[in-house]
């Protein structure tokens, strides 16, 4: 694939971003292309491996290792060396619905276990991937393609986000009639409420996909909570099959004394709020600006709250992270093809350490105690370092370090420490079957629940995960719904 002799002859190149301190003054996408000649050359650095690891998307060690979805990578890597961005096109849409969405947000588990990474820096198959769905879209090659046929069965798909739409353009890709239920006044799920619009652009990208799903026949319900709006007895009655993609947002919660106060957020309904006053053009959002922020949790959630207060104009930020700071090369016993577990900062660690002059995020410590004022508002938090040591278990847990206390200054605390599972109202409604850690249960690869004709795919299924890994879960369920619909299937 590519130049024989390409990742001998070429280095690494990434393309520009926007300066952080011009960025940061507005909400628009800010990763820029590479001009095409260099794209080439990027595609000419895939080496012919004979595994390309980069394509068997699996988990090691817990963590995704090559691409959840089998996108062919080599394939289009050495179609894009050849100049043929068309076929190159065609070949990345064999696998990925909405590969403008992954070459945006996907942390890019396939270039962690690209072979070429185990002693040179990796292919930059994220770019390329990017680059190839932009270019689709430029040159007007994708485009609406409804089915030819209907098969008159009818399937509704609870959630828009990623496995939802997944689900939903794969069932109606084989002629079934879809409803996509969402409970927000938008579909897109997390891709519309969840990622900020400097990562993700809502009309240019998210909606433009939403709108040639419509003109392929999949219809959007909205402002509908499924359970509450629309009984499931309803649901089940209506329908021929049904796939649960409601997610895992239910949030985890830090119950520590001050936890009352006004002032304290979950990192979601901050990222909502502030999406959805820049999508109505409003001024109805929960604001850090002029304030003191700490954001508790060190994930990608956290990060897009630190770029999110920065574009507020907050006085001063600090991410507390529990973990301790990861090595600058990969540790011993984290070896390829695994994840690489190294430091590296994020837009919005490059973002704060433009504007306050260093990386905002504080390791191995965690928040004790909030603090408020007279009139109940947080005004700071107690804080202290920890040491992971394990207990009588062997189960490694943090300690608090004595003599590492701090108070922080704080008018504004968004917690960002994961979620916990999907939301219950409704899989209580439904009385469907639940795993020990509240998911629906459903096994991987079949995706069935406890109810016949009902199916469950992506985060409310998995748990909390990446959104290639919610493709690969909305294509999964679709395959196994139609299949349970025609007593055959020809979807991947």
């Amino acid at each position: 694939m590519g130049k024989p002799t390409g990742f001998i002859e070429f280095l690494r190149e990434l393309p520009s971003d926007v300066a952080p301190s011009d960025r940061i003054r507005n909400w628009d996408e800010f990763h820029l292309h590479l001009p095409e000649e260099n794209l080439r050359t990027q595609g000419a650095r895939c080496m012919d491996c004979g595994i390309p690891f980069c394509h068997t998307g699996t988990v090691i060690s817990g963590m995704a290792s090559g691409c959840p979805i089998n996108n062919l990578i080599p394939e289009w890597n050495d179609l894009i060396y050849r100049g043929l961005w068309k076929e190159a096109l065609d070949r990345l849409h064999k696998t990925n619905n909405f590969p403008e969405f992954t070459g945006r947000v996907c942390p890019a588990p396939c270039e962690g276990s690209c072979v070429l990474g185990i002693n040179n820096p990796p292919v930059t198959i994220k770019n390329i991937e990017n680059a190839i769905a932009d270019k689709g879209w430029e040159e007007g090659w994708i485009k609406a393609e409804p089915p030819t046929k209907r098969t008159g069965k009818t399937v509704a798909v609870i959630g828009s986000g990623p496995a939802g739409l997944c689900a939903a353009a794969q069932l109606n890709k084989t002629g079934h009639w879809v409803t996509v239920f969402e409970r927000a006044d938008r579909p897109g799920g997390l891709l519309m409420y969840g990622i900020p619009n400097m990562k993700l652009d809502k009309e240019k990208v998210v909606k433009r996909r939403l709108d040639i799903l419509e003109e392929e026949g999949v219809k959007f319900v909205c402002n509908t909570e499924v359970g509450k709006d629309l009984p499931v007895e309803n649901l089940l009655k209506e329908f021929d099959a049904v796939v649960l993609c409601t997610g895992a947002t239910k949030p985890r919660d830090l119950p520590i004394e001050g936890r009352e106060l006004q002032g304290i957020h979950f990192a979601m309904d901050f990222l909502t709020a502030n999406t959805k006053a820049i999508l109505d053009n409003n001024n109805s959002f929960i604001t850090a600006e002029g304030k003191d922020v700490v954001i508790i949790g060190g994930g990608d959630t956290g990060t897009d709250c630190v770029g999110t207060s920065i574009r507020h104009g907050c006085n001063s930020l600090v991410q507390l992270e529990i973990m301790p700071q990861p090595p600058s090369e990969r540790a011993a016993d984290n070896p390829w093809p695994e994840w690489p577990k190294v430091y590296k900062m994020d837009y919005g660690q490059e973002e704060a350490a433009a504007k306050f002059g260093d990386d905002p995020r504080a390791y191995t410590t965690t928040a004790t105690k909030f603090e408020g004022d007279e009139n109940g508002k947080i005004k700071a938090v107690h804080t202290v370092q920890v040491q992971w040591e394990k207990n009588e278990k062997g189960q490694f847990i943090p300690k608090h370090v004595p003599g590492t206390e701090k108070v922080l200054p704080a008018q504004l605390v968004l917690l960002a420490m994961g979620f916990l599972g999907p939301e219950q109202p409704l899989l209580d409604a439904l009385g469907i079957e639940r795993d020990q850690r509240s998911n629906v249960k459903a096994e991987y690869g079949k995706y069935s629940t406890s109810i016949p004709g009902v199916f469950a795919a992506g985060d409310c299924r998995r748990g909390q995960s990446l959104i290639v890994w919610a493709f690969n879960e909305g294509r999964g369920a679709a395959r196994e719904c139609d299949l349970y619909l025609m007593g055959a299937t020809d979807l991947p």
